[in-house]
């Protein structure tokens, strides 16, 4: 027994590594670099920032978070790339749950499977849960002391970033998107190619663009979240692979039927604890549906399965604290489980 939950745990960590450390992970750390080495952070406290317009802000990063096409775990660095820029912790961790729970690839592969009213539930929702997590981050740890970024004397908030900044950045989220986008249906090798043409791409702009002291700056602000967040992640798989040897499947198809708050607990627990990439938990809920799976918690699951994972638990807690990464579980274990009852009973 012990033997299949190891080989269980390396499987799946052979199948993470192999298919989105470098097509997805690696982008993903090189974009948190260039947001915390590149960013103005004036400008970011001025628009994202604790002392700005909680409804423009919480909905800005709402809004832009359907663009961001990441896993649980790939969308990490870049909202703690965000967050140690100077943005205040409720947009980061709205960020943290829309792009992985609600982004625009995953809504799309939804509808083409499930149907629009799904998509529309699942949008609908995911907003309305980012809205309560960025107020319960911040009202939790509101008086949490922080490093502090100091603005300018003249107020002002100034450019965001400099247009080659941008364009840097655009070129990072390119190599992130497009072995994604355009290669998902085809051969892995065809992802690594596309990813490889767009890194050469993006290392010639900025060997061209930018000092060798720009680019060690980038660089080494990309290690730290490489060293900080890779290796838990990486633990966070085998646990999940182990985990799913032991769920016996008899079980998920009796208890997943109808739409109690029961049912949707479970179907919370299970996305919260699974690790699904992005568009993945879609086929994977239509079979479910098939065995009776009830629309609620089938919903739950579509926001839990990608939004959460064992990983992103980890890996919350060592970026932005134990006590960040508890509050921000328990309060989608939550929302998942009365949105999958809500919607389940009276909405779907």
């Amino acid at each position: 027994m012990i033997e299949e939950l190891l080989i269980a745990g390396l499987l799946a960590l052979q199948d993470y590594v192999a298919t989105h450390v470098l097509t997805c992970l690696v982008p993903a750390f090189l974009l948190a670099g260039a947001m915390v080495a590149f960013i103005n952070q004036e400008a970011i406290l001025g628009y994202l920032g604790e002392k700005a317009n909680k409804a423009k802000s919480f909905s800005l990063a709402g809004v832009a978070s359907f663009f961001v096409a990441a896993c649980s775990c790939t969308v990490i660095p870049v909202s703690a790339g965000l967050y140690y820029s100077g943005a205040a912790i409720g947009v980061a961790f709205i960020v943290l749950w829309v792009a992985p729970s609600a982004n625009i690839l995953s809504l799309v592969y939804t509808g083409n499977i499930l149907g629009g009213e799904i998509v529309v539930a699942r949008v609908a929702a995911s907003l309305a849960m980012a809205f309560v997590v960025g107020w319960v981050m911040t009202l939790a740890f509101r008086n949490e002391p922080r490093e502090e970024i100091v603005a300018s004397e003249t107020g002002e908030k100034g450019e965001i970033v400099s247009r080659r900044h941008i364009i840097l950045i655009l070129l990072i989220v390119v190599s992130l998107l497009t072995p994604n986008y355009i290669g998902r249906t085809g051969p892995y090798w065809e992802k690594v190619l596309i990813w490889g043409i767009a890194s050469i791409v993006l290392f010639g702009y900025a060997l061209k663009m930018f000092s060798k002291d720009e680019i060690k700056s980038w660089l080494r602000e990309t290690w730290w979240f490489v060293r900080i967040i890779l290796p838990l992640l990486l633990a966070g798989v085998f646990a999940v692979g182990v985990i799913g040897k032991l769920l016996p499947e008899e079980w998920i198809r009796a208890w997943l039927g109808g739409n109690g708050v029961t049912a949707s607990f479970l179907a919370t627990m299970i996305g919260a604890v699974s690790y699904f990439a992005t568009m993945t938990e879609a086929p994977f809920v239509d079979t479910l549906m098939k065995l009776g799976m009830g629309k609620g918690p089938a919903l739950a699951l579509l926001l839990t399965g990608p939004g959460l994972s064992l990983p992103n638990w980890i890996a919350i807690a060592r970026v932005f604290g134990v006590k960040k990464s508890v509050v921000y579980v328990t309060t989608i274990v939550i929302l998942g489980t009365f949105v999958g009852w809500f919607f389940g009973n009276f909405i779907l």
